[in-house]
Formats: structure tokens, sequence, C-alpha cells
């Protein structure tokens, strides 16, 4: 009878793989399982979904289990469960993030980048990011305890869990089903030079606040829960979809007519009447 393995949680992040959020989430974590780290080996905060297409990724390996990357955290999942590790992971857990990552930061954070590569990939995936002075052992334990029930329960496809734990906790707190909010950042340009007199420039305002929506990240967190929201990486909408139509734009075309029959329909209200006429049949006065 072949032994059952143990589960394969491989565990990334954007701020670099000496960073102490990860460290403290790898420790945690082994109690899962066997635990692999492949992560950036620098920071790379708000880059996104991106993947490194044309430059090389180079490896240094750390330890029997850890390696960093000189790509993007997608490039390390993506590296991680595509080349370096010996079978499929079971979860992907991302995190600990210095600083939070709520509303509109999903489409930034290179912390939940690398879970979405992993829900890509069909693995289920948790994203972990701590307010800047939390208590790392907290969000360690909470992401441990995120995971034991995923592990138990799975995820749906193309859904990942992104979690965030607030610098100061309420007493009590609880864990709380949140959707994302709406965050507000300023968008000032820094423009300075430098030595040569070149113009550089910073990108990156301060935050503004957020909208106060009932069962949002951000108020979740405000009231000092620690949010878990489900993002599912499907970015249809149908009811747009509904919407767009009823515009002249779309409908046949024939060879040679840029423009649809729809459209000359709608330009000419009695043109499509007309035409239904022109093409009935004619009566029979024989």
């Amino acid at each position: 009878m072949t032994e059952k393995q143990p589960e394969l949680i491989l565990i990334c992040n954007d701020d670099g793989v000496h960073a102490p959020g990860i460290e403290a989430l790898a420790k945690a974590a082994e109690v899962l399982g066997e635990v692999w780290v492949v992560a950036p080996d620098r920071e790379q905060s708000a880059v996104g979904h991106g993947i490194s297409l044309d430059k090389p990724l180079r490896e240094v390996r750390l330890g029997e289990r850890r390696s960093a990357i000189s790509g993007t955290p997608a490039d390390c999942v993506y590296f991680a469960v595509s080349h370096r590790l010996p079978r499929t992971p079971t979860l992907v857990m991302s995190g600990i993030n210095r600083g939070n990552n709520m509303a509109d930061d999903v489409f930034y954070s290179g912390t939940v980048a690398a879970a979405m590569e992993g829900c890509l990939m069909g693995i289920p995936s948790i994203a972990v990011s701590l307010g800047v002075g939390g208590d790392l052992s907290v969000a360690a334990q909470v992401a441990v305890d995120l995971a034991r029930e995923v592990l138990l329960h799975g995820l749906p496809e193309r859904c990942l869990l992104n979690v965030n734990i607030p610098r100061r906790l309420a007493q009590p707190w609880e864990l709380r089903i949140c959707s994302l909010g709406l965050r507000f950042y300023g968008r000032e340009i820094a423009n300075k030079s430098d030595p040569r007199g070149r113009p550089y420039y910073w990108i990156g305002g301060p935050e503004l606040g957020f909208a106060p929506i009932r069962g949002s990240d951000c108020v979740t967190l405000d009231e000092g829960h620690v949010s878990v929201t489900p993002v599912r990486l499907d970015l249809n909408d149908d009811a747009l979809s509904s919407a767009l139509s009823e515009w002249s734009l779309f409908g046949p075309r024939s060879a040679g007519n840029s423009q649809p029959r729809m459209a000359e329909s709608r330009a000419n209200p009695n043109g499509g009447a007309q035409e239904a006429r022109n093409n009935s049949p004619k009566p029979d006065n024989t």
C-alpha cells in the first residue's frame, strides 16, 4: 500500500525571501505539511501580476526547500510549480505582507498576484496581509487556521481568499467574511532633479480614506477585525454585455460595408420596414 504523501505547501510573497513576514508564515505552516519557500530575491511590492517574458530568471538555492528568484511573485509561483517542486502543491500561501491589501489594492499587489497565479494553475490559494506594526504571530496563526479549513473543504475553481489582519485587533476580535471595499489614494507626482539636473518622478500619493460600505474589508479592518474576502477571477460583466447588445454598433455586416445592418435600420426607422416590404411575396393578380 502506497504511503500518503504529506501536504505540500508553497509559500511566496512580494516583500522578498528574507522578509520577516514570510519567515513567520513558513515557520507556522510547518504544522500543515511539507513547506517550500520560493520567493523574490528582493522587494517586489505593487508589481501586480506581471511575469517575466523578456529576461531570464535566476535562482539562488538558500536551502533544501528554499529558493530566491530574480523575478516577480507570479514568476516565483510559476517557476516553483512548473520546475522546482517535486509535485504539485496542495496549497499556495502568499504573505505575510507588510501592510494591508484591501479593495482595489488587489489589482496592484504582488502578494495577491502570487495567490492569483496559484489559483490560475488550479491550486487553492490564500493571500495574507498585516497592517504595518501588527503582530506577525497572530497573523501567522490566522493564516494557518484558514489553511487547515481550505485543505479540508477546498475552494471553488478560480477562487482565492484575500485575508487582512489589522494592526490593532479589537477585543474581542473575529474573522469576518467580507467584500472588497473602495479605498481612496491621492494622485500626487513628486517632480525632482538628480545631481546631474535630469528630472525624475515619484508616483503614489497618500491614503485618503475609504467608502463606508457595510461588510467591506476596509470597514472590517477599521473596526479591528480580520477580513476574509473570497475573490473570483472572473472579470466578465453580464449586465453590461446585455446593455451593449442594444448599441447600434453590433450586428451582421456584409463584405465591403463597414456599417452593421442593425445600425442602418436604426439610422432610418423606416428602412427596416421598407426592406421587409421589398422582400415580401408579391400578390398574385393573375
